[in-house]
């Protein structure tokens, strides 16, 4: 539901006011954000894990234990909502935070998604904080395999499998069941801990230890700014919230577009 003008328009002068003035900003993406690229979210009523598939719990198709059981499921069910990625182009989410990053505004974005929109879209700094289909690799001797070639495998229905030793091939996403890449979180934490503003769009903020990112922020001072349908866990905390993300990224782009660009960032961590 769309704000009432002058709030909005209040609330988005504010945003703007302290992308400007912050020195180190960061972003913190997470589903919501692509289901305007019409990918289905997880949590919401509509999401993917609000009905079973084939039976399963999808929280169980996506764990590492049942990958290991039966590849053969989890390759149908990934046929349906991971292997198809090629389709969907970034949304005016995605490209606001490649415009501000170019423009020397955005010094760090991590997102909880794998389906590789921030990078089409063009961002550079971007961290996959839950691995990325973009990369594949052998279960058994870890080479490695891009997602144009593992897509159309998947998309005959057939599990891919290692053309050196012939092992079950996986996309390197992390399962339930398995710990994030330490280095992506070590410079996340790193990252909030050090911003002055941490704007966060399309999270309900409910999965860990992701989800603690934007205490590490607000901890050392810095400003919180978040966009999301749902009720997180930080909106006390938040300077701005909204609900609606295509109606702030259809405000904030034109206004983003026309920035001069910063000659000097701000070191990343």
């Amino acid at each position: 539901m769309a704000q009432p003008a002058r709030d909005f328009t209040e609330k988005l002068e504010m945003v703007k006011s302290l992308l400007t003035a912050s020195t180190m900003s960061v972003a913190f993406t997470g589903a919501g954000v692509s289901t305007l690229s019409g990918i289905p979210d997880f949590r919401s009523s509509k999401g993917v894990y609000s009905s079973k598939w084939q039976g399963y719990d999808v929280e169980e198709v996506l764990s590492i234990s049942f990958f290991r059981r039966r590849p053969d499921l989890f390759y149908r069910w990934g046929n349906e909502f991971m292997y198809q990625l090629e389709q969907s182009t970034p949304s005016i989410i995605h490209t606001l935070l490649a415009v501000l990053e170019e423009k020397g505004y955005l010094h760090g974005l991590f997102t909880q998604n794998i389906d590789m929109l921030h990078t089409k879209a063009g961002s550079k700094k971007c961290w996959e904080i839950h691995g990325s289909a973009k990369h594949h690799s052998c279960t058994n001797c870890n080479a490695h395999y891009p997602y144009e070639q593992i897509a159309p495998i998947v998309r005959k229905g057939e599990v891919p499998h290692c053309t050196k030793c012939q092992a079950v091939i996986r996309p390197d996403i992390v399962f339930y069941g398995e710990s994030l890449d330490a280095s992506v979180l070590t410079r996340a934490v790193e990252m909030f801990t050090a911003s002055k503003l941490c704007i966060v769009l399309g999270s309900s903020l409910v999965v860990q230890p992701a989800a603690s990112l934007p205490s590490y922020a607000l901890s050392h001072g810095a400003k919180l700014v978040i966009v999301n349908a749902q009720s997180t866990t930080y909106d006390s905390a938040a300077a701005v919230r909204f609900t609606d993300l295509a109606e702030v990224g259809e405000a904030l782009l034109p206004w983003a577009e026309g920035l001069r660009k910063r000659t000097a960032l701000v070191p990343s961590p």
